[in-house]
């Protein structure tokens, strides 16, 4: 019985820490915290107020790890299943590093706590997910893109090199400036004219390299987020969808089991009239 009452303490206990005021109340002082830690680096600003925000830091910080703690208590060893409580566990537990010593170049990395709001707001979770989704297909991307840097970058190498050496006299330097081009940064009057004033045909080399790289490939990657966020928003409404359902049909089975029990009581009393009329 004891353990019967202990579990349902933490099952409200975990209801109430993942309620939509709470995680609104959270949000705010994430919210609030960031602006907090972008003033502290305001020097007549620590003059000023620096106990008070001193103060707020401190008491957001306990805020926040109250809450982790809640829920540990709540969800015990569930909690580390989910990927976001592991972040936010990791995120607060660096800001209680301390401020002196060797770990204090943690300090800096307080900032980090902004980062909560990827977990605590649904959209912005919705986009790291995507774009968690999409990683295998970024790489592949990525991989094209760096075979095209690399033969691209070879014939640089050879055909202008020894003319343009600051630009195109080894492979690092010639992908450095195809990077450059692709980023399309002062890549015709700082890198192409000069070339061709040189070399006359060397467009040839530089068109197509801007076509599939800039127009082509980095566009790829643009697909495959936009593609990545469709495909986790359609499985959220799926979900969203099936959760209702289910809902809804628990709601059914709850009414026919409690018809059918009205039905059997109905019987009952219908078989006791029976009964009555037939001893009479």
């Amino acid at each position: 019985m004891n353990t019967l009452a202990l579990s349902n303490r933490r099952t409200r206990l975990g209801e109430w820490v993942e309620s939509a005021v709470v995680r609104h109340f959270i949000t705010g002082l994430i919210i609030l915290n960031a602006i907090v830690l972008g003033v502290e680096t305001s020097a007549s600003a620590r003059e000023a107020a620096g106990g008070l925000l001193q103060l707020l830091n401190q008491g957001i910080l306990a805020v926040f790890v109250a809450e982790i703690l809640i829920k540990l208590v709540a969800f015990g060893p569930r909690f580390f299943r989910s990927g976001w409580n592991v972040f936010d566990f990791l995120i607060v537990g660096i800001s209680l590093a301390p401020a002196s010593g060797p770990l204090a170049i943690l300090r800096s990395l307080r900032i980090l706590r902004v980062l909560r709001l990827l977990s605590a707001v649904k959209r912005l979770r919705m986009l790291v997910e995507s774009l968690m989704h999409s990683l295998p297909g970024i790489g592949w991307t990525a991989a094209l893109l760096l075979m095209m840097f690399y033969i691209f970058g070879v014939m640089g190498t050879e055909l202008f090199g020894q003319s343009f050496p600051e630009w195109f006299g080894t492979l690092g330097a010639s992908i450095y400036s195809l990077f450059q081009i692709m980023t399309l940064e002062s890549w015709s009057m700082g890198i192409a004219r000069p070339v061709m004033e040189v070399y006359p045909h060397a467009w040839i080399f530089f068109v197509p390299f801007i076509l599939i790289s800039s127009f082509m490939v980095l566009n790829l990657f643009i697909a495959i987020i936009v593609s990545a966020t469709q495909e986790v928003h359609e499985s959220e409404q799926r979900a969203e969808r099936e959760a209702a359902n289910k809902v809804a049909h628990d709601e059914r089975q709850e009414m026919l089991d409690l018809l059918r029990a009205v039905d059997k009581k109905l019987e009952k009393l219908k078989a006791l009239e029976d009964n009555a009329g037939s001893s009479r």
